[in-house]
């Protein structure tokens, strides 16, 4: 059975930095390409940044140059690195594991950029 385990969320001012951690288990980690997704309330849920199992990366152009996604498959934990967050990065962050076949969500962390 798949689990993710999101932590890392919090209030930032704007401006500030925060570090998301996703722990995968009950999956060949590495095999699985991995996202973060973010929804705002009265939006839809949205891809921020993807890794692949061999470390292609993805992101959204809102959020190009100031995150970061990286894993470490010996830890089977995915990270999103959050620089010059920004109001409209607001929203509850979830983890995501795909494979061929399927996919599985975290239960999600809230991301509050306020003053």
């Amino acid at each position: 059975q798949v689990q993710l385990v999101e932590s890392g969320g919090g209030l930032v001012q704007p401006g500030g930095s925060l570090r998301l951690s996703c722990a995968a288990s009950g999956i060949f980690f590495r095999l699985y390409t991995m996202g973060w997704y973010r929804q705002a309330p009265g939006n839809q849920r949205e891809l921020v940044a993807a890794i692949t199992g061999d470390g292609d990366t993805d992101y959204a152009d809102s959020v190009k140059g100031r995150f970061t996604i990286s894993r470490d498959n010996a830890k089977n934990t995915v990270y999103l690195q959050m620089n010059d967050l920004k109001r409209e990065d607001t929203a509850v962050y979830y983890c995501n594991a795909r494979w061929p076949g399927g996919n599985s969500w975290g239960q999600g962390t809230q991301v509050t950029v306020s003053s």
